[in-house]
């Protein structure tokens, strides 16, 4: 279905959008469209419930008049003088901004990498449904299930156009596959569900169905007669699906707007020991399939993969070409476009992993608490301060033996970032990726 997008038309209207905003009398700006077709099945009972399908265009118009600027959005790229001269009408009432401005020429990308973002397999709404009906199958099959919580599928083609009153022009395209299903074990009160999903680039990259929906039926089945539990000091691993989690709060706490605005807990830990000697962490514009892999950042500028974290010390922040010039420092092609204009943020972020496995840790830890879920946002992003609602399981003689729920577990990120110690097993599927991850010595409040 790549035939439904062709980005040539939309590339020469973003440079017609770029010169009616100089005719309008901005001193410089830029044209971001997206565009994008998508279609989604949800099944349950073996019956579709829902399909989906949607395209869309969304086009924005950034206008800088001196150090004011403003933007302007529409659904379409057709009304070039109008939209030029209100979004030049707005700038030129607007607070001036010292920092706002274009990414320097010398950043820009002039030679686009090639990038395996594009699967172009086609896909339709009969070859999604039958893929979540195997989904759902496998997990009722599992021994314990009572019902379905349903299964989805769905499949994305979007691109994206950048053009700027300074020379750049770019695009590209990227596909994204799928597959969801949630379980139901037990009855009445008793009942717990849980789910498993897989989400790629490339469908030949997903998990086959059955192993998805069987997965989210075992770990319904796991979930059973959960018990609530003592307050107690205890080791706590996160399995990595909880994990990436922890990683978000570190990327969150690096973001350039995050260290300007003095609200991180990390804005003075520059160069600092943050993590344990064994701690590394990366991110990367190219990895291959990448959630997140583009060939260019949000202003068009080009972007290397980073060491944020080396043997532990922090070595960057995520710096758009606005927060770097508040910090007095320079950009590092990490810019993501967010409503009038950008932000900066992660790529691939990558906690490598450890060298021992899940069930090495677990065994030479004894007793402790698996997380496989976590309920609520209880996270200051100022202090570091941690508390979230938990479920998963207790851990005797290094085997999870025991469901648990409606328990807290409390700490300090800055401490447990030290006390961060990760297994082998890598989930390098996603944007955000993480092994799963021991930290010892949390406080548990339970009953």
């Amino acid at each position: 279905m790549t035939e439904q997008i062709d980005l040539s038309d939309l590339e020469s209207r973003a440079e017609r959008m770029v010169a009616a905003a100089r005719a309008a009398g901005a001193d410089a700006c830029d044209v971001v469209a997206a565009t994008g077709v998508s279609l989604s099945v949800d099944v349950r009972d073996g019956k579709v419930e829902e399909t989906g399908r949607s395209e869309g265009d969304d086009v924005t118009l950034r206008v800088f008049v001196g150090n004011r600027t403003a933007s302007v959005s529409s659904n379409g790229l057709d009304d070039f003088a109008g939209m030029a001269e209100r979004a030049v009408a707005m700038a030129r009432v607007t607070p001036e901004d010292p920092y706002s401005g274009l990414a320097e020429e010398s950043r820009l990308v002039r030679t686009f990498p090639k990038l395996d973002l594009l699967d172009p397999e086609p896909v339709s709404v009969d070859q999604l449904a039958e893929l979540a009906r195997q989904a759902e199958a496998a997990a009722l099959s599992v021994s314990g299930v009572s019902k379905s919580g349903g299964a989805g599928a769905s499949w994305r083609l979007g691109g994206m156009v950048l053009a700027t009153s300074h020379g750049f022009s770019g695009s590209y395209l990227a596909s994204r596959h799928g597959l969801s299903a949630m379980a139901v074990a037990g009855e009445g009160t008793g009942m717990e569900r849980d789910y498993d999903f897989d989400s790629r680039s490339f469908f030949e990259d997903m998990a086959a169905p059955a192993d998805i929906g069987r997965r989210a039926g075992e770990r319904a089945v796991r979930r059973l007669n959960p018990v609530k539990i003592s307050t107690r000091t205890v080791d706590v691993v996160y399995e990595s699906r909880a994990a990436r989690s922890l990683l978000g709060h570190f990327a969150g706490a690096v973001n350039g707007s995050s260290i300007a605005r003095k609200t991180s807990f990390l804005r003075d830990k520059m160069n600092e020991q943050i993590f344990g000697e064994h701690i590394n962490i990366v991110d990367d514009p190219f990895k291959p399939r990448g959630g997140a892999t583009r060939p260019f950042d949000g202003e068009g500028a080009r972007a290397e993969k980073l060491n944020m974290v080396e043997a532990g010390v922090l070595q960057h922040w995520f710096l758009d070409g606005a927060t770097a010039r508040e910090l007095g420092l320079k950009p590092n092609g990490r810019a993501h476009r967010g409503g009038s204009g950008t932000v900066p943020g992660s790529t691939n972020l990558t906690l490598l992993p450890g060298e021992k496995s899940l069930e090495e840790i677990m065994l030479e830890m004894g007793n402790g608490l698996l997380v496989t879920d976590l309920i609520g946002h209880g996270v200051n992003g100022v202090t570091g301060d941690y508390s979230r609602g938990v479920a998963g399981f207790l851990i005797e003689n290094g085997e999870p033996v025991q469901a648990v729920s409606e328990i807290t577990i409390a700490g300090n990120l800055k401490d447990m970032f030290q006390r961060l110690i990760p297994a082998s097993d890598l989930d390098n599927r996603y944007a955000v990726a993480t092994p799963s991850i021991l930290i010892e010595g949390m406080t548990l409040a339970g009953s």
